[in-house]
């Protein structure tokens, strides 16, 4: 079988792989989510018995008669934010004691017992969506309708009982208990309601959608069918009006006040016995405050607030409380250059020490991620005593903690795939991947004075002294993703390329994470500059390690999203260097992407017209002497297909040759398995005409 028709077929080898994983608070169980084999894209719910290592499945779609065919509209798009490609079971929630699990499944409501297993469907109105037992497991909340409902599930173990809307929508443009766009694709919010400790009330969050500019999404592939209709706050424009209110189960409602005139972005909510915490922002991103809320009259206190002259990133998993009430939150120190980790408001990891991200807190002790070298991701504990490095050796790691336990999960560079383990015992959750058939064999070196992290694949076999390969730079190169990590797994692609007769070369440029705050924002106001240098940077240190190797008169790049927008700013702005380009999914014109993610990097475009004028591709097509395939997906809700249209009709009126790839149907991602295939095919196709 060759690569590209088994990466499709497992989704880049997703499938099988264990994940959403849940420690219960006594130690005794893992839940977790899993399909049945590689290839298989039905993902079911596990548990695993510490005590005996045993894994049992719990609720598998098929023997419960739902498929995929019926999602709700909001878990489409909820996938789509994702970057879900399975199906089945790809989210639950549990109870305090996780012996409770919900989920829906073709928008009906399941209920699962993780102590014996037994799965029964609820009466409720569907279609549901984001369905969360309260902490008791006495009744489930979940959304329907735009509004905010809970069923009780009753003793019987029947269908439940009492089932009813907490809140009724004050218009069409109102929702209840939803994300939205903003908070979905750029927050890393996926939910908009959350249960009291004691499951007497919700905190839910009011959408309000009217001030939002409406786009409109056809399908040219099929002129009958009406477009569809999507909010879509692009750079500039108004965001929709987010705010919270406090539900009673009895019907009685309560608002949470803050400034949202100054504050509007909603980041987190957070409510555990302490109570309930929100994170807000200021749209321009330099402020973010951590507010106490009353649970009973709504209003709110200040706990703490960060303020950044350039703008404040947000870390997965803050805020969080430890077992005494001190907040968990990071902090940028700029002396060191180092995001810090704060327990109580005292930093206590070291200057030097990345924090990424927040895991949980068990108890005193927090699980966190870090990085002391960039292409590498770790494990970290902080208690009382003091900091832990939790996995050793060169890898990517993750993990949970919860009733005493930790569990591990990673990939490193001389292993194929993921582990996942307990610790301390001999305990194992296999991963049920195919195994590729393609083994990577990759270099990762330094690249210039500013030490650009960059990965080099050469052909298998390749010998010093055969004849120069052309290259091809393959980058993501932007905020939020890196490309250049220590794990065999993100170099299968690149391998499979580089044997189609390339030396690829991969490179993470300023504007990457993992390196400090001052790298990050190197890019405020400039994608093009730094990111474009540090490519040629990471080019030119590949050649030098190669002498001879690397043909620097055949140079390709692709790329998709931000890496699609790169690949065609380089042929446009460095033929010189430069020599074919596939732009995926480009980002042309910044002021047709979102206001959360461009306005962070660019500024307000009222403000700052020059810059997006400087970034925007547009008026370079004039620019155009290398072969370019710009590739979309008309269905794209993200980076809609205004993008490579308008880019496509100025390379026209300029005059330049070009070649445009539409994919019907296709959205931001290519889970379907014949485009994520073919589309490799083309590619190369594509690069080695254009590079002979």
């Amino acid at each position: 079988m060759s690569y590209p028709r088994q990466s499709a077929r497992t989704r880049r080898f997703t499938l099988g792989v264990p994940r959403g994983f849940q420690i219960s608070p006594d130690g005794s169980r893992v839940v977790f989510l899993r399909s049945r084999g590689g290839t298989d894209p039905v993902t079911c719910l596990w548990t695993l018995d510490l005590a005996t290592g045993e894994e049992r499945p719990v609720a598998d779609p098929r023997t419960l008669d739902a498929g995929d065919e019926n999602l709700p509209a909001e878990e489409r798009a909820r996938r789509e934010r994702a970057r879900e490609s399975a199906g089945g079971i790809v989210g639950y929630a549990t109870d305090r004691d996780v012996t409770l699990a919900a989920f829906s499944l073709a928008g009906r409501l399941f209920v699962a017992d993780l102590v014996d297993g037994a799965v029964r469907a609820l009466d409720a109105a569907a279609p549901v969506f984001d369905p969360r037992p309260d902490p008791a497991g006495r009744q489930v909340a979940y959304v329907s309708g735009r509004t905010v409902r809970v069923i009780d599930l009753g003793k019987d173990g029947g269908a439940g009982r009492d089932d009813r809307a907490l809140v009724q929508p004050e218009s069409e443009q109102v929702s209840y208990g939803l994300a939205e766009f903003i908070a979905a694709e750029e927050m890393g919010r996926m939910r908009g309601h959350w249960w009291a400790p004691d499951g007497g009330s919700l905190l839910v969050a009011r959408v309000d959608e009217t001030p939002v500019v409406r786009w409109h999404i056809a399908d040219p592939a099929e002129p009958a069918a009406p477009p569809v209709e999507i909010a879509y706050p692009a750079a500039g424009t108004p965001n929709a009006y987010v705010g919270l209110v406090l539900l009673k189960v009895d019907g009685r409602r309560t608002g949470v006040a803050w400034d949202r005139g100054e504050f509007p972005y909603l980041v987190a909510v957070h409510w555990d016995e302490h109570g309930p915490l929100i994170v807000v922002q200021s749209r321009d991103q330099r402020v973010i405050r951590v507010l106490a809320v009353d649970p009973i009259s709504g209003d709110t206190e200040l706990v703490h607030a960060s303020h950044d002259p350039v703008w404040l990133d947000i870390v997965a998993g803050v805020p969080a409380r430890t077992k005494a009430g001190e907040l968990v939150w990071t902090t940028d120190d700029r002396e060191t250059d180092t995001r810090r980790l704060t327990v109580g408001g005292v930093p206590v990891t070291p200057p030097g020490l990345q924090v990424r991200s927040v895991l949980g807190v068990d108890g005193d002790t927090v699980l966190f991620t870090a990085s002391e070298e960039p292409t590498e991701i770790h494990v970290w504990s902080h208690t009382p005593d003091g900091l832990t490095r939790m996995t050793d050796g060169s890898g990517v790691f993750s993990g949970l903690r919860a009733g005493g336990r930790t569990l591990l999960t990673g990939s490193r560079l001389d292993e194929a795939g993921v582990s996942t383990w307990l610790t301390g015992s001999d305990v194992r959750i296999p991963s049920l991947a195919e195994t590729p058939v393609i083994t990577p064999s990759v270099r990762l070196v330094t690249a210039g004075e500013r030490g650009v992290r960059t990965a080099v694949v050469l052909p298998a076999g390749w010998e010093p002294g055969a004849d120069p390969l052309p290259v091809l730079m393959d980058p993501y190169g932007g905020p939020h993703a890196q490309r250049v990590l220590a794990a065999q797994r993100a170099y299968r692609e690149a391998q499979w390329l580089a044997d189609q007769g390339f030396a690829v070369v991969i490179a993470d440029g300023r504007g990457t994470p993992g390196r400090g705050p001052r790298w990050e924002r190197a890019i405020r106001g400039d994608f093009a500059g730094p990111v474009l240098e540090d490519q040629i940077a990471a080019l030119e240190e590949a050649a030098r390690l190669y002498p001879g190797a690397l043909d620097l008169s055949r140079v390709g790049i692709r790329g998709w999203s931000f890496g699609g927008w790169l690949a065609a700013l380089a042929v446009l702005r460095r033929p010189d260097v430069f020599h074919a380009g596939v732009a995926g999914a480009p980002v042309t014109d910044w002021a047709l992407y979102d206001t959360h993610y461009t306005e962070r990097y660019l500024g307000h475009p009222d403000e700052e017209p020059e810059t997006y004028a400087r970034n925007s591709l547009l008026n370079d097509a004039p620019k155009l002497e290398r072969p370019l395939l710009i590739i979309h997906g008309l269905a794209d809700d993200n980076v809609v297909a205004a993008h490579t249209l308008r880019l496509s009709s100025a390379l026209l009126a300029a005059g330049r040759p070009h070649t445009v790839l539409p994919l019907s149907g296709v959205t931001h991602m290519t889970p379907q398995q014949v485009v994520a295939e073919n589309l490799l095919h083309l590619q190369v196709d594509f690069l080695r005409r254009s590079l002979s």
